[in-house]
């Protein structure tokens, strides 16, 4: 028995799991992009809810769903199939106005918006925690990390061209207020068949269950007070965290201002679109060719590297503010290297999974995995009093062109102040984060010998 585990635990990565792990975060990117991108325009526009209610609606459920993301530890593989396919039948309840009484209608769909997010974010762990289980070694987390990155990108990609059109389509047959409703309902069940896909691709590498493991498992478990523990026991968890941030401010930030740019700030209409393409591209590139890099240097190196490139190239963009061009094309670069750091930084979570592991003995993979939501949760805060200040700064009022310093004041929250959370994120990773390939390596061996 200890032979075949330790054969389980070396087994290679197939050739699925190297080019299609992270289909099902394509569906599950589609998925949530309902909410993204339509759902405070159902709030205001087909439900027809008063601005005031739509924002509590908004606020509600989103500070709810961030004070939840922590507590998605000790994930289990066998939640791809159990959970997932719950979410479309709740999710849908979200783009639905049932009673003419305002605040009954707003408190229903408060509800359906917290429990689809608590029943999704059960998956979407589980799927992120496969990275550490699956790959054993730091290039096998690296890749799982670039081919589900790289997919998420697609899933992006796709709805940016085809997502509104679809639930336009989906509105003919179930009528214009239902559209969203089924547009959430149809790409859901896109995301638990793309989860169950990993489901499939992962089966023989999960660890072998015999008596003797069972009993592991049970002295695995780890109680809420040792999750607390085990991050206060690895500040380096927590450096990564803080970096981490900056990450998905260049994702949430940029794309909340780039229309106030292009637009407000430039006067051009159509350039949002070639924009919209040409970082969707460079994001799928940079996600995909980390694959490659890793064989030539470590995902701690990578990161750092992300970081740097995205500061520098966000910074240009703010220096040559004047010219849209020059912008769009060093966007694209820095959106390039968000694409690689997206794709290798849940290989240093699945690092930190081990070290923690290995300094500890307890094994929370799903509670250092789940924490990824959290910088993610925080900028998507961030991202509304960042551009909220800009607006206010260079007094934009809906409608009216901004000029002169009021061009460039807007590239502050488009390009200037992302830039810096790169720049900061870069330092922490170079002087807090330690954990190595050598130390990861030698923790995994002493774990793999402390198993068997």
């Amino acid at each position: 028995m200890s032979q075949n585990k330790t054969q389980t635990q070396n087994k290679p990565l197939s050739s699925a799991l190297r080019n299609f792990f992270g289909v099902g975060d394509a569906g599950f990117v589609l998925m949530s992009n309902v909410e993204t991108f339509a759902f405070m325009r159902f709030l205001t526009n087909i439900a027809a809810f008063t601005p005031a209610v739509a924002a509590v609606i908004n606020s509600v459920f989103s500070i709810i769903d961030a004070c939840l993301s922590w507590i998605y530890g000790g994930i289990l593989r066998s939640w791809l199939i159990l959970t997932p396919w719950i979410v479309p039948f709740i999710f849908t309840f979200q783009f639905i106005r049932i009673s003419e009484n305002e605040w009954l209608s707003a408190i229903i769909i408060i509800i359906a918006a917290v429990v689809s997010h608590v029943i999704w974010n059960i998956g979407y762990v589980a799927n992120a925690t496969l990275v550490s289980v699956v790959g054993k070694t730091p290039e096998d987390k690296a890749t799982l990390s670039s081919s589900r990155a790289t997919w998420n990108n697609i899933g992006g990609l796709l709805w940016s061209y085809l997502g509104m059109p679809f639930a336009a389509v989906l509105g003919g047959i179930v009528g214009e207020k239902n559209q969203f409703a089924a547009a959430a309902f149809v790409l859901g069940l896109l995301m638990v068949a793309g989860y169950y896909a990993h489901f499939k691709m992962t089966e023989g590498y999960e660890e072998i269950e015999d008596e003797n493991h069972s009993k592991a498992a049970k002295q695995n478990k780890i109680s809420i007070g040792e999750m607390f523990k085990s991050l206060f026991q690895n500040p380096q968890l927590i450096i990564l965290m803080l970096a981490d941030l900056a990450k998905w401010c260049v994702k949430f930030v940029t794309a909340a201002a780039a229309t106030y740019y292009f637009v407000d700030a430039m006067r051009y209409e159509v350039l949002p679109v070639a924009y919209t393409l040409s970082i969707a591209l460079a994001a799928m590139v940079g996600a995909y060719i980390v694959r490659y890099w890793v064989k030539a240097m470590p995902a701690r190196t990578i990161t750092i590297i992300s970081f740097i490139g995205m500061a520098a190239f966000l910074f240009l963009s703010y220096v040559f503010y004047a010219n849209a061009g020059l912008v769009i094309a060093f966007m694209a670069c820095a959106q390039f290297f968000y694409g690689v750091a997206f794709a290798s930084s849940p290989a240093l979570y699945a690092d930190t999974v081990t070290y923690t592991t290995w300094k500890t003995g307890k094994n929370a993979a799903g509670w250092i995995m789940g924490l990824q939501n959290l910088p993610l949760k925080v900028a998507v805060f961030l991202r509304g009093a960042i551009v909220g200040v800009a607006l206010g700064v260079v007094h934009w009022e809906k409608g009216i062109a901004l000029e002169g310093a009021a061009r460039q004041g807007m590239t502050v929250a488009f390009a200037l102040v992302p830039a810096i959370f790169c720049a900061v994120g870069a330092v922490l990773l170079i002087v807090g984060f330690k954990i190595t390939k050598d130390v990861v390596d030698k923790a995994q061996k002493e774990i793999d010998a402390r198993n068997a």
